[in-house]
């Protein structure tokens, strides 16, 4: 009998303990070389972790475990031989293969229709037949996150009848509403932790200040407007705010460096160059991956580089690399709603641009008053890399090339 114990890779310098956050195969099954066995959540990203060898699974650690850096995961027992019945490797099968037609559904396995051991915890406690729940995991297999929703369709679908049911025999008319005194308590994820972990930690060891200021967007939506068509054309990307706002903050962060600059020990490294950390909301929480050397990049790289990070982090496939560096970040609350807030600082970064909303207001122009589309802009900045009067300078002058984009044209 020969058994391959797995073992947590190291993932990353920085890492040093991930959250087993779902199995992809049985406990029990018969697994092939680098198929993936199950998910790790680290700080930064969701990662595959793939069978060392052919032969039967055996769990040791269980869906939402936290294990460090060489924790035992799972055995494999590879004196065991392969079904016949079993799925190919993932390395046989030939890459010119037609591809399945999309309508059609894929071949069952063990899998589908299976819950995994969460998921089959929670189902048990609520009396939930899993034959009712459809898997969204690997090869349909019922995930946590399915058997949570099927429990609460249930609940909200058990309720109003209840509900009904008592207004009925009172001779009354049946209650639309439930009134829920239901509590939950779940895990955070390891992503929501570390984001709670870091902001905290920005909070209290620096000596955070916020400055703010208001631009006014007609030079740029008049921009837009007369070359976005040809923009769009040329680029196949829309010209949007972001690109615009993050030109404007590489000028100036190249002529202020102490703005880019990080804070190390006794020490400040100064960048020449802009890699700027854009704020993407996903449904596990906020991640900020940079776009790098910002300062040498034109409108359309920075849109296209932009939209490529964004759908990776909402999809869950940013890599590490993706998500390391930085050295200056931009968050736009506005697309929310937000008229102001005072962005947290991305440690170890030493500033962060807050966007808002643009909302048209009525603001004196050469003793008249006129109606414009107005922003405010906030700056956070630790006061000890950056003083008050290079944050305001460096905000009045973003603030001064979004009012004449073609400043930000010419470099001057």
């Amino acid at each position: 009998m020969s058994v391959i114990e797995m073992k947590v890779p190291t993932i990353g310098e920085s890492i040093t303990e991930v959250t087993l956050s779902q199995w992809l195969k049985a406990d029990g099954d018969y697994v092939n070389l680098d198929e993936p066995i199950c998910e790790f959540e680290s700080d930064k990203a969701t990662l595959e972790f793939p069978a060392e060898a052919a032969g039967q699974l055996t769990y040791v650690a269980a869906e939402g475990d936290d294990l460090e850096i060489g924790a035992l995961v799972a055995k494999i027992d590879t004196s065991v031989a392969k079904p016949a019945d079993a799925p190919a490797s993932p390395a046989a099968t030939p890459a010119t293969a037609a591809p399945e037609v999309a309508t059609a559904p894929s071949a069952a396995t063990y899998a589908t229709g299976h819950p995994s051991p969460a998921a089959a915890k929670i189902l048990a406690e609520k009396g939930i037949d899993p034959s009712t729940v459809t898997g969204t995991g690997k090869d349909g297999r019922i995930t946590k996150a399915d058997a949570e929703n099927a429990t609460s369709n249930s609940s909200k679908a058990a309720a109003p009848k209840a509900t009904d049911a008592a207004a009925a025999a009172l001779g009354l008319a049946p209650n639309p509403v439930a009134y829920s005194r239901t509590d939950r308590r779940e895990k955070m994820s390891r992503m929501r932790r570390t984001i709670a972990s870091r902001l905290v930690d920005a909070k209290n060891n620096s000596a955070m200040l916020t400055t703010f200021n208001e631009a006014d967007m007609s030079a740029i939506f008049k921009l837009r407007k007369t070359y976005q068509e040809k923009f769009v054309e040329k680029y196949g990307v829309k010209l949007g705010f972001m690109s615009i706002f993050c030109k404007a903050c590489a000028q100036v962060l190249m002529e202020m460096q102490a703005v880019n600059a990080t804070l190390d020990g006794d020490h400040l490294i100064f960048h020449d160059y802009v890699d700027i950390s854009i704020a993407i909301s996903t449904e596990t929480g906020l991640v900020v991956p940079p776009v790098k050397n910002i300062e040498s990049m034109g409108f359309a790289e920075i849109e296209l580089a932009i939209k490529a990070l964004a759908v990776k982090a909402r999809s869950g496939k940013l890599t590490l690399e993706e998500m390391s560096g930085g050295t200056f970040s931009i968050t736009n609350g506005g697309v929310f709603g937000s008229m102001l807030s005072t962005p947290i600082l991305n440690k170890p970064q030493s500033a962060i641009l807050g966007m808002h909303n643009i909302i048209n207001r009525p603001i004196a122009i050469d003793g008249e008053v006129v109606v414009r589309p107005m922003m405010y802009l906030a700056l956070s900045y630790d006061h000890r890399v950056i003083d008050g009067k290079t944050s305001v300078t460096f905000l009045v002058k973003v603030k001064e090339l979004l009012e004449d984009p073609m400043k930000l044209m010419l470099h001057v």
